[in-house]
């Protein structure tokens, strides 16, 4: 089952909302299974001043995001950018193995965010962020 601090970040979601002329914009997500993440980002001096998200999913897509919102807010790019799907989990006291793809969904759209800030400042963007949470590349991890 869920713990009391995904119980919480659904029911009380951290964080959610758009960001007027966002500086980086993430969107991930698979029609398929339901779930679609959005994550909007005010950056200052390389650090994320304010960050919102809207999901449309599952109450576990709604706690990831919450908290993968709590985890980068006031970090530089470089410190959000390392946040794993594991990061999220664990932070949200774990999840139920079929809801792993929640975390990843958050791990994504953080990064994708970060990837949108930097293409449109002119910075070089990996092509080696993928995950395979899409499903476009047939990849399927969910840990």
């Amino acid at each position: 089952m869920y713990s009391e601090k995904v119980m919480d970040h659904f029911t009380n979601p951290r964080n959610v909302g758009e960001i007027e002329n966002a500086d980086g914009i993430g969107q991930v997500g698979n029609a398929k299974c339901g779930d679609i993440m959005k994550v909007y980002l005010k950056i200052e001096n390389d650090i994320i001043v304010d960050v919102k998200f809207k999901t449309f999913g599952c109450g576990a897509a709604v706690a990831t995001s919450s908290m993968a919102t709590e985890l980068i807010k006031g970090k530089t790019l470089d410190e959000a950018s390392k946040i794993t799907n594991k990061a999220v989990t664990e932070a949200l006291g774990g999840l139920p193995p079929v809801k792993m793809h929640c975390s990843v969904l958050a791990e994504e759209a953080v990064i994708a965010a970060i990837d949108d800030y930097k293409k449109k400042m002119g910075m070089d963007v990996p092509d080696t962020r993928c995950s395979g949470c899409c499903g476009k590349c047939g990849d399927t991890r969910t840990e």
